[in-house]
């Protein structure tokens, strides 16, 4: 779509781009970082990788609190907490004087950029015309592949300073940010008419916190010689009953943080598993440079550059699926984009022998991600769900690719490891996620028809 700044809501478009984009560097603009911050808190790496977790467990909470709030308190209040509680964190981080400090700045970021995303689609529902939201939602899902370019190489130039530069460079951008969000997004009508499930909130909060430490912390190696399994028993346990406490919460009050009377839609059901399966798709992409340095005898560093073919089609294909989006509706998007994932995965799990069919194939798979990858799975939660609950199924929706990437990370982590972390490990990989989108495609299959959507969107 063409571009112009001076209509509104191309305006809106930046300020949302600006916000989202804000909190996906800052999970890949800390990595650079993490050596400078173990010399400099003098810890374990054991514990420094909760510089990450703690960022990712208090945005998946983060997700649906934020999420139900924009619904009830209305989307531009909430927005800007968001972006303000960003800030706050961003502070605390870059003037931590011990770890545990940082840790609490990094939880503070996290839980407000749990917020933006699903703040940023609901906005999107509110304010962009029906025929302009798939290339909206195109230009927003570049957001995480700009990220991964932009993260380490501004870091590289930021840290000839001091790590905390990391943190304290994002003072500015937000500041400028609250002015644009004040000026240009357009208030929104809350829904204030029942209490809030301040219950389901708490449940729904320590299993997403259980569940997320249990399968992060799983040994597949030694998992019964581990002292820490019987604390990923119960952990994993724990949160599975609470998450059955949540359903019988959910099902008694008026207004649900998780909404369950979505998922008598098929249409959002599907999409929900859809969502679970794009997750796990992308746990798979972590260990691209490790098969790289294994099969190809490439340097460490250069290693992390075999991603960049992946990101650059994903930064390319979603604005292009976004647009197609709007005119050959979502199920035509996903069946193509899930059919080039496919083989994307097939080509690199054959690949340890060929280094430009694996580079190859990671172009292959960038695009076929750009296609499943946020657009049209928000575009059918955007179309399916009431409006004045958009943004709690948009946060239900990054809740299930969030625990799609935890699954498939422990998934891939074992079969890896049940191989000695040798090249078949990873070969096996990857074919088991080719399996996965298959029984996606097949999924896709029942997804509504581009004439469906359009009569469900008259009917909402």
């Amino acid at each position: 779509m063409a571009f112009d700044i001076k209509n509104k809501e191309n305006r809106i478009l930046v300020v949302l781009f600006i916000g989202v984009l804000m909190g996906a560097l800052d999970i890949s603009i800390v990595s650079p970082a993490l050596p400078a911050i173990k010399s400099y808190f003098q810890v374990d790496t054991r514990i420094l990788i909760w510089v990450f977790n703690a960022y990712l467990l208090s945005f998946l909470i983060g997700t649906p609190f934020m999420a139900k709030l924009s619904d009830r308190s209305g989307r531009k209040k909430i927005y800007l907490l968001n972006i303000i509680l960003f800030g706050i964190g961003s502070l605390i981080s870059s003037f931590a004087f011990n770890f545990e400090t940082l840790l609490i700045g990094r939880v503070i970021q996290g839980f407000g950029a749990g917020g933006i995303f699903p703040v940023a689609s609901a906005f999107i529902g509110d304010t962009i015309a029906p025929e302009r939201r798939g290339s909206a939602f195109g230009i927003i899902g570049t957001v995480f592949g700009l990220a991964f370019i932009i993260g380490p190489l501004l870091a590289g130039v930021i840290l000839t300073f001091s790590w905390r530069w990391l943190f304290l460079i994002n003072i500015p951008i937000i500041l400028a940010l609250i002015v644009l969000s004040i000026m240009i997004l357009p208030k929104t009508k809350p829904d204030k008419t029942a209490k809030f499930d301040y219950k389901g909130m708490i449940v729904l909060a320590v299993a997403l916190s259980l569940l997320a430490y249990g399968l992060n912390s799983v040994d597949i190696n030694n998992f019964l010689g581990n002292i820490n399994a019987i604390l990923v028993i119960i952990a994993l346990s724990i949160g599975t009953i609470m998450l059955i406490i949540l359903y019988y919460i959910e099902k008694k009050v008026e207004d649900p943080i998780i909404l369950l009377n979505l998922f008598s839609s098929r249409q959002f059901f599907l999409t929900m598993i859809l969502a679970l399966g794009i997750g796990a798709v992308q746990a798979g992409i972590i260990f691209v440079p490790t098969l790289a340095i294994l099969a190809f005898q490439l340097g460490i560093s250069f290693a992390s550059f075999t991603l960049l073919p992946l990101v650059v089609t994903t930064v390319i294909g979603a604005p292009l699926f976004g647009y197609v989006l709007d005119r050959k509706g979502s199920k035509f998007v996903i069946t193509i984009a899930t059919i080039i994932l496919i083989i994307g995965l097939i080509m690199i799990s054959l690949s340890a022998e060929n280094l430009i069919i694996f580079l190859l194939s990671g172009l292959i798979i960038g695009f076929g991600l750009s296609g499943v990858l946020g657009a049209p799975l928000r575009y059918i939660v955007l179309n399916e769900a009431p409006m004045k609950y958009s943004a709690a199924a948009q946060g239900i929706l990054s809740i299930n690719t969030s625990f799609g990437q935890i699954i498939g990370a422990a998934i891939l982590g074992a079969i890896i490891s049940s191989q000695g972390s040798q090249i078949s490990g990873y070969s096996i990989s990857y074919a088991f996620l080719a399996v996965i989108s298959l029984i996606m495609l097949l999924l896709t299959l029942r997804l509504k028809s581009r004439d469906e959507e359009l009569k469900s969107l008259d009917n909402r």
